[in-house]
This record gives C-alpha cells, sequence and structure tokens, in this order.
C-alpha cells in the first residue's frame, strides 16, 4: 500500500455512478420520442444478438416518432420483433426497410410507474457513491494507522471525501429531478 490517497480516482469512481444513472434515466421513455428509447432492444442478426445501432439507423423525424432504417432487408423482421418483445409499449409500423415508431402518450399510471423507476435507478447510483466514500475513508484510516498520514491530514482528507460525496449525491437528486419532471410532464 503506497502512502499516497488518490483523490481523483474517487471523483472518477464517483462520476462514473453518475454517468451510469443518467445512461440508465435517458433510456426511460417520457411522452416525448429518443433514439435513447431503443438503446436496450438487441437484434437477433447474423447468429448473434446484436444492439439496434448496429443493424440500424434510429433517427427522431418528428417529436412523437421515431424512425428506424434497417440496413439489411432480411432483417426487417427481427428487428420488428425485437421492438415489440422489449416491454418499452411500441409498436411499429414496417414501411419497406423503414419501421416508424409512433410513441403513444404516457398514461398518469405509466408515468408514476416510470418515477419509480427512475427513484430506483438514483438509490443505485447513491448506494454506489456511498460505497465510493466508504472505500476512501477507509483508505485513510489505514494511511493514518501505517503511520504515511498524520491525524490532521487524515481529518482533512476526510472533510474532502465529504464533501465529493455531498456534491455527487446532490448532483444524482438534482438530475433525477429533472428526470421526474419531463415524465411528468402533460
Amino acid at each position: 500500500m503506497d502512502g499516497n490517497f488518490d483523490l481523483a480516482d474517487l471523483k472518477r469512481r464517483m462520476q462514473g455512478a453518475v454517468s451510469v444513472l443518467k445512461t440508465e434515466l435517458a433510456g426511460l421513455r417520457t411522452g416525448r420520442a429518443s433514439i435513447n428509447i431503443l438503446e436496450p432492444v438487441t437484434v437477433e442478426a447474423y447468429g448473434s444478438p446484436m444492439p439496434i445501432n448496429q443493424v440500424a439507423t434510429v433517427s427522431v423525424p418528428e417529436s412523437r416518432m421515431i424512425s428506424v432504417n434497417v440496413w439489411d432487408k432480411s432483417l426487417v423482421g427481427a428487428v420488428d420483433r425485437a421492438i415489440r418483445e422489449a416491454d418499452l409499449g411500441l409498436n411499429p409500423i414496417m414501411d419497406g426497410q423503414n419501421l416508424r415508431i409512433p410513441i403513444p402518450e404516457l398514461n398518469a399510471e405509466r408515468r408514476q410507474e416510470m418515477v419509480k423507476v427512475a427513484h430506483k435507478y438514483a438509490e443505485n447510483a447513491r448506494i454506489a457513491v456511498r460505497h465510493v466514500r466508504r472505500d476512501g475513508m477507509e483508505h485513510l484510516k489505514r494511511l493514518e494507522k501505517d503511520h504515511e498520514m498524520s491525524q490532521d491530514e487524515h481529518h482533512q482528507q476526510a472533510d474532502v471525501v465529504q464533501k465529493l460525496t455531498d456534491s455527487t449525491i446532490a448532483e444524482i437528486d438534482e438530475t433525477l429531478a429533472t428526470k421526474e419532471q419531463e415524465v411528468l410532464q402533460v
């Protein structure tokens, strides 16, 4: 164990939790069309599962419509099936090699479900941040115990770690609040 304390590493790991949260929230459907909605969809293509963006071009021509242009004509059926089976409540309309996906209005009940899922994602991110904080605090204790850091230094660094934790959790809460507003907006 070396005597230096890597605050940048803790910061990077905490930001990783925020980044995962943002990706997960981007996949949650609001009333508006977004190419991120189809991110979790995998298509059975050429004998293996592939992300939809590796077999088609996904675009949003208008606010309530997603367009999926499948590159290989033989995969149109598989892409259609993958979207229907992804449990996103979407029903593509086939138009040659193009799939048009109207984005239905979310009813109030569905919006509440989305908010619950968003809260679960945010809680997982907070837990991840607290784990990083715990690792950092344990590292500081070890450094002090091994006389590689003074008690004052330990307390100063612990304060820095706590401030970093607090600001990261505030960022998570802010991200959640923004998404919640987006989902509940009719």
